[in-house]
């Protein structure tokens, strides 16, 4: 069986090997980069800018 991972200095027991595999796992599942949050709507331009945008922001969408 081939090593997938090496001790270089020192003397890893069982247990520490297993908690870093465990750790090295969870960071690969993990995917890479986190999804953005969601927008808020309040925010947005949903309603317009410039003259008479207060007005519009009370009408229904």
């Amino acid at each position: 069986m081939a090593e997938l991972v090496l001790v270089v200095r020192g003397c890893a027991d069982e247990v520490s090997l297993a908690a870093l595999v465990l750790v090295l796992a969870g960071l690969a599942a993990s995917g890479g980069e986190p999804s953005p949050p969601p927008r808020s709507g309040w925010g947005g331009e949903a309603w317009g800018n410039g003259p008479g945008a207060w007005r519009r922001s009370a009408l229904p969408r």
